[in-house]
């Protein structure tokens, strides 16, 4: 069908004339409403989106002291979130005097690294934010 027997076709119906395959030969067009064409994509693309799941940042904190059970216990629950494919921030919180003890902390710090064994790697070192010593570990890319 030529192209102006088509538009005028299209008009008639009240539709529109949309190319839907310009690098074949001949090319390809198609009667339809463009409009809810264009309505519908954006739809499924809005429903693809949030269906989506991103990686979260998970926070677990600690205390210069924490008993090596409590600490345990931390981990095991920061292996299920990296395993899970989302980052966590290990914060290690101090009161008082403690920040005179900023040592401890930074043991701290390793221990958990040691417990976490392969499962993680640091995304960002620790570094002193006022009174909390964090890092960032993302799970391990295979």
């Amino acid at each position: 069908m030529t192209t102006n027997d088509a538009l005028k076709k299209a008009e008639e119906m009240g539709y529109d004339l949309v190319e839907v395959a310009p690098m074949s030969q001949p090319p390809v067009c198609k009667i339809m409403d463009y409009g809810k064409y264009k309505y519908e994509l954006n739809k499924k693309a809005h429903t693809a989106k949030q269906h989506q799941k991103g990686t979260q940042l998970k926070e677990i904190k600690l205390r210069p002291r924490t008993d090596q059970h409590d600490l345990e216990t931390k981990v095991r629950q920061m292996k299920e979130f990296l395993a899970d494919g989302n980052k966590t921030k290990v914060t290690v919180m101090f009161r008082g005097r403690e920040m005179a003890y900023q040592q401890m902390g930074r043991t701290m710090l390793d221990k958990v690294l040691a417990l976490v064994g392969n499962g993680a790697q640091i995304e960002q070192p620790p570094r002193q934010e006022g009174r909390f010593l964090s890092m960032v570990l993302a799970p391990q890319k295979k």
